[in-house]
């Protein structure tokens, strides 16, 4: 068939032919070009899913001849953001002639390392287990993709029969087995059984496309799947309401996030009792549709059909017994109710892992569901970081288009038990796992530093990402907090961190930011009182107003965002960290300094009566008490720097040299200081030390702590 690009209405053609025409003669960019093109629509395919290719003639740099070699996405890669550096190069004949040494199905994982021994381009990534697949097929450009609206014919009962009827023939039919070396010998078995068909269907699995052309690729790949998705759509109205009908209603979006807010702290709680994880939640009209309908109780079992979908999602979600409406504030009640059912699902999951083990199974991962289904209200997705807790929402909203489109031309099918048991726990899989890097020291901490945007907050923000944490951005100004949220985005990607602005003496605008970060990453574990202002003036001078705004930032605004934190680090009960940055000034006395100093010392001890109170909950909270942090800060302006440089009788630029050279390291202190102190209070090996007070001040005598 041919379709105009105009009559695209289930795909987004995004070709440029101008574009293209700059990568003409060279096929490996016209490669990546297409693959980006194509992983950008997740209803082609989904993160990290799918593999493309292609072939070219080039020199042998052994022999000089002229020889095939295969261009493929590397193992572990994305088709979205795939870079030359994420491909391997292979030798096509060496390739295909490992079928002489090819012992059969049993020994599928052996072939893997086999694959080295073809690469043509030393610089390769990894050659990934869907090698083969591609390999053995003569097409010069080739695409095996996931999307929905195939695999929603390919996990259909009559999957083979309804292709085969769709596409007149044209597409061959290889029916469900694990990826490896025999797939790929079945998909040429396929094709010389079918001479002429312009791709071929994996049952429960995903789509193989090819074309002579990069673009010819591109376009059969995206006619084949339109055209799915367009049978998927006159079949939609056909059988009206789908899954069955809805059962309930939805709750306002408003009371869905409410909800959402008071539950997520609890779930992340149970969900980390073996890894602290990091959540996700979406109440995406798609996921609200089958969760409120009548035919979740009979699907959400099932699980996913997909490897790629189960792998990131497991093997089925937990389908909460919550009512929407019900009322979340008896934390003890709501916990009493979900212990039987993550002890049940954990059962499940230790089940399923005994019924279906090999004798060489890996051991057996974390019990906790991934995916977490609440009727009315939406879905929370938890996991080691919120990439992966995104995408696995991601994977499972495709998992949701396929059970939906499988049900309305047929019936849906997942993978048989022990067919997913052997894609999960294949030893080749583990290996994958166990190449990744280990987790860094703040992986699957949730962070809140007041007054993020710019200086010692700032700096300390950045520190915890580098280090594996999340953090809630928030300022009091708008202006400044969006450019640190660009420079963020920029700098680490946009599930390191979300934004809130907050005033910190405002208990609305506190809950608020709370609650951001509950729904961006499921609750908060670190804190940080850091928001501050200095004012600098003698006795006489000092007015009630600059009193009260001292006494309302600094020490009710530590006293209500510990509140806040604390009512959450409380619901999770997986313990927590406070982290107050106070000042030498709470422990040294000084000319024109009786509002800011009195009110550090007020933190400083209020922050020693929450140490006391909350050890029980394993909640810590220290001190940093710095001194004289010029750079970026915004404690210098608006006058107090002027009046620090009165109160020594020098002028403001004799400053940072004369609170260096009155320490005992003649060391200016800067934001990276402060910041280093409180990733070694929250880093690891100091979780026994709660009350503490560390000085970051180049060493200031009199700030000693006696």
């Amino acid at each position: 068939m041919s379709t105009s690009t105009t009559q695209f209405k289930h795909v987004s053609y995004l070709w440029d032919d101008a574009k293209a025409a700059e990568l003409a003669g060279d096929e490996v960019a016209l490669l990546i070009y297409r693959s980006n093109l194509l992983g950008t629509d997740l209803r082609l395919t989904n993160y990290g899913g799918g593999n493309t290719s292609c072939k070219v003639m080039d020199k042998d740099p052994l022999t000089g001849k002229e020889v095939e070699v295969m261009w493929i996405k590397g193992s572990g890669g994305d088709i979205g953001t795939l870079k030359k550096s994420g491909l391997a190069a292979l030798y096509v004949d060496r390739l295909r002639s490992l079928k002489n040494v090819y012992r059969g199905i049993e020994f599928e994982d052996e072939m893997v390392e086999l694959f080295n021994h073809s690469i043509f381009d030393l610089n390769s990534k990894a050659p990934s287990i869907d090698t083969p697949l591609h390999g053995f097929l003569p097409f010069k450009h080739i695409d095996h993709l996931h999307p929905d609206a195939a695999i929603a014919i390919a996990a259909a009962k009559d999957g083979e029969k309804i292709t085969k009827e769709l596409f007149g023939g044209t597409i061959g039919w290889v029916h469900w087995q694990r990826p490896g070396f025999d797939l790929g010998l079945q998909l040429k078995e396929c094709l010389d059984n079918n001479p002429g068909i312009r791709g071929i269907m994996l049952g429960s699995h995903g789509l193989f496309t090819w074309g002579d052309t990069a673009y010819e690729s591109y376009i059969n790949t995206l006619e084949v799947i339109e055209k799915c998705a367009e049978y998927l759509e006159e079949n939609y109205k056909k059988k009206g309401a789908a899954f069955g009908g809805k059962k309930i209603d939805s709750l306002p979006e408003a009371d869905r996030k409410k909800q959402a807010v008071a539950l997520a702290p609890i779930l992340r709680g149970f969900c980390s009792s073996k890894t602290q994880m990091i959540g996700h939640f979406t109440d995406d009209a798609r996921v609200l549709e089958y969760i409120n309908s009548n035919d979740l109780e009979r699907l959400a079992p099932l699980g996913t059909s997909c490897p790629d979908h189960f792998l990131r999602t497991k093997i089925s979600p937990l389908v909460l017994e919550i009512k929407a409406g019900d009322d979340l504030s008896d934390v003890d009640a709501i916990k009493a109710k979900l212990t039987p059912a993550f002890e049940a699902y954990r059962k499940m999951y230790e089940d399923y892992y005994n019924t279906c083990k090999h004798l060489n199974s890996p051991a057996i991962r974390d019990a906790n569901p991934v995916v977490i289904l609440y009727p009315g209200v939406g879905m929370f997705t938890f996991a080691k970081d919120k990439q992966t807790a995104r995408v696995a929402a991601e994977f499972y909203i495709n998992a949701i288009n396929v059970m939906k489109g499988a049900e309305a031309i047929s019936e849906y099918t997942s993978l048989p038990r022990q067919e997913a048991f052997d894609i999960e726990y294949w030893l080749l899989e583990e290996a994958k796992l166990s190449r990744m890097p280990k987790p860094k020291a703040l992986s699957g901490r949730v962070a809140l530093i007041t007054g993020s945007a710019g200086g010692i907050g700032k700096a300390i923000a950045k520190k915890f990402v580098e280090e594996g944490a999340v953090v809630v951005l928030n300022d009091m100004n708008a202006e400044r907090l969006q450019s640190a949220g660009e420079e963020f985005k920029q700098a680490y990607g946009k599930d390191a961190y979300t934004t809130a602005t907050l005033d910190v003496t405002k208990a609305e605008e506190i809950q608020e930011a709370i609650a951001t970060a509950i729904l961006a990453f499921g609750g908060v574990d670190l804190i940080v009182n850091n928001a501050g202002l200095s004012i600098s003036k003698t006795i006489a001078d000092h007015t009630e107003k600059d009193w009260d705004l001292l006494y309302d930032v600094l020490v009710k605004g530590q006293f209500l965002v510990t509140q806040a934190a604390v009512a959450v680090m409380k619901k999770q009960a997986i313990g927590g960290d406070i982290i107050n940055i106070v000042s030498k000034n709470a422990l040294v006395s000084g000319p024109n300094n009786a509002g800011y100093g009195s009110a550090k010392a007020a933190q400083l001890h209020l922050s020693r009566l929450n140490a006391a109170e909350l050890g029980p909950d394993h909640i810590r909270v220290n001190v940093i008490n710095p001194d004289a942090v010029i750079s970026d800060s915004n404690i210098w302006a608006g006058g107090w720097a002027e009046g620090r440089a009165k109160a020594y009788g020098i002028t403001v630029a004799e400053l940072p040299a004369y609170y260096a050279k009155r320490t005992l390291l003649n060391e200016i202190i800067l934001p990276v200081d402060i910041a280093n102190a409180c990733f070694a209070l929250t880093g690891g090996l100091l979780n026994k030390s709660t009350g503490n007070v560390i000085n970051v001040d180049g060493g200031v005598a009199a700030g000693f702590v006696r």
